[in-house]
């Protein structure tokens, strides 16, 4: 499997703050990866990076084998699908949500003066269909539902049938079964051999589809673990993640975590 994406010793400053610090990570075709860390561990800075939305300022930096710094962004960034919370600001309210999703077909926001053809909007159809939201088409981006709204993302992400899919808290803001039928429609796209790479930036291990088959552990911009999902999610590197001690679970394809216990004092 080649890399679609490749970062060696990259680091990120700005303003004087070290984003991202000496991380070193390759993404293959065909892997699904998490991405978990506590807020303010670069997790957000890293998408971006691979979204060619930001230049590492040293290190190396490759995204689809082009080196970022020495290739035009613009005619990178339709090969990348991305859902984001400040993607999802740019949408216009009163945008169709039929032209939410084949918009991406030209990497725009907002109609302008593009046209599309029969198959952009067959296959703009056929991703509504899929992510259980084709009876929303002819609805505006401002009147749907916060799960609505993420699933009219991802519809989006995959427009393009782009090589690399970035998905940044794809579950955030959801109700229990919102998240929770989110994450089983996750669970069938990492499913698919035909679907793109993918990363997907979580706070919480519970967030996790089924199917996703490696993981990387980040804190204060630095990489504490990566790998096979199985071989990573453990008690140790988790609790040196977020700094607190943890006990982590994997039943039926799903990982749960939870703060553990101390031991009670044992008196004579």
């Amino acid at each position: 499997m080649s890399d679609v994406l490749e970062l060696a010793d990259v680091t990120l400053l700005r303003s004087g703050n070290r984003l991202l610090d000496d991380v070193t990570w390759a993404v293959a075709d065909g892997e699904r990866w998490v991405v978990l860390g506590p807020n303010g561990a670069g997790k957000t800075t890293l998408l971006q990076l691979a979204a060619a939305q930001l230049h590492p300022s040293s290190g190396y930096a490759a995204v689809l084998g082009e080196l970022l710094g020495g290739v035009d962004v613009f005619e990178l960034r339709p090969r990348i699908g991305l859902t984001s919370a400040a993607l999802a600001e740019r949408i216009p309210p009163g945008e169709r949500v039929l032209d939410v999703v084949r918009t991406a077909a030209y990497a725009v926001v907002g109609r302008w003066r593009e046209a599309y053809e029969d198959i952009d909007d067959d296959r703009a159809r056929w991703l509504l269909d899929r992510l259980a939201i084709a009876h929303l088409a002819e609805r505006t981006f401002g009147t749907l539902s916060e799960g609505e709204r993420k699933r009219t993302q991802i519809a989006r992400a995959l427009m393009a049938d782009p090589e690399l899919l970035l998905l940044d808290e794809p579950t955030a803001g959801l109700d229990l079964g919102g998240r929770e039928t989110l994450v089983a429609t996750l669970g069938e796209i990492a499913a698919d051999p035909t679907s793109p790479a993918t990363v997907l930036v979580t706070h919480h291990v519970e967030e996790i589809p089924p199917g996703f088959t490696h993981a990387m552990l980040m804190s204060q911009g630095r990489v504490v673990g990566a790998g096979e999902i199985g071989a990573t999610l453990t008690d140790g590197l988790l609790s040196e993640c977020f700094g607190i001690p943890l006990r982590v679970e994997h039943d039926d394809g799903r990982w749960a975590a939870r703060a553990q216990r101390a031991s009670p004092a044992v008196t004579s």
